[in-house]
């Protein structure tokens, strides 16, 4: 479906399922169809597409505020009063802001590797955070075929399954007709900056939330974006907050795009 928002209509996908709806909100580089691993344990979801994202990638780029106005107006578009809400990466920080503002409208947050202050993001400036992203920045100078872009996340993304045909539809909705990517430079530069040197009020969260953090960030053995001490410390501090979630032998990808990560997801999801 499409809903209206500021600019134009932002793409909406619904899978029905057996729990009541759930909006998802998708990663800085991702889609609506990171969540179908998800979908596939018998959760309603209502997954956009982001501004700037697969079939929304003509809207204007925004802010994580504007992000989370146009899920408010998906809610509104599907006459949900209210919903549990999930966000993974930079999906849980646009979820945190919605839930921050418009309490009234979020029934329980669900947080995946995103959302709370990331330990690595007070060590980065303008210009490592330039630096960071540029592999990402010179893929939108060129074409690609899925085949192709699937072998470069195979290495960048280990432990997904390129076999998987939920991975390939995945990386294909990145792609335009002519293998364009569909996220423009400008405004994965704006919502990176804003999730790393935004302000972030996770600490006005008064509605019931959960954390799901990876054991690993980018394949086995790497740092994760969230220790388990860093994740109890959240909890220490916020009233709202269960006790944190950690997906073992999964990395911040994993968490939704491996059968492991999405069961785990899911059934914190049917809880809450």
């Amino acid at each position: 479906m499409r809903v209206p928002v500021d600019g134009g209509d932002l793409a909406v996908e619904v899978h029905e399922g057996g729990t009541a709806p759930v909006l998802a909100i998708h990663g800085v580089s991702g889609s609506r169809k990171l969540w179908n691993w998800v979908a596939a344990h018998d959760i309603t979801l209502v997954t956009p597409d982001l501004r700037g994202r697969g079939d929304s990638h003509e809207l204007p780029g925004g802010s994580i505020r504007q992000h989370a106005d146009d899920m408010l107006r998906v809610l509104d578009a599907l006459e949900l009063p209210s919903a549990t809400v999930t966000g993974m990466s930079m999906g849980g920080y646009v979820a945190v802001d919605l839930a921050v503002r418009y309490p009234d409208r979020v029934r329980a947050l669900v947080l995946v590797d995103g959302g709370l202050p990331m330990p690595a993001h007070a060590q980065l400036s303008e210009e490592t955070l330039t630096a960071a992203i540029a592999p990402q920045l010179a893929a939108r100078q060129r074409t690609w075929t899925v085949d192709e872009y699937l072998t470069v996340h195979a290495t960048l993304n280990p432990l997904v399954d390129i076999t998987d045909p939920l991975t390939r539809e995945y990386y294909a909705h990145d792609l335009t007709p002519d293998g364009h990517l569909r996220l423009p430079a400008e405004t994965l530069v704006a919502d990176t900056r804003d999730v790393i040197f935004g302000t972030s009020r996770w600490q006005e969260l008064t509605v019931p939330t959960w954390f799901l953090h990876a054991e690993w960030s980018t394949g086995p053995d790497s740092p994760p974006a969230y220790t388990a001490g860093q994740a109890r410390a959240f909890a220490a501090e916020l009233p709202v907050l269960h006790e944190p979630v950690l997906i073992n032998g999964v990395d911040h990808g994993g968490t939704v795009m491996t059968a492991a990560g999405a069961a785990v997801t899911a059934e914190v999801l049917a809880e809450a």
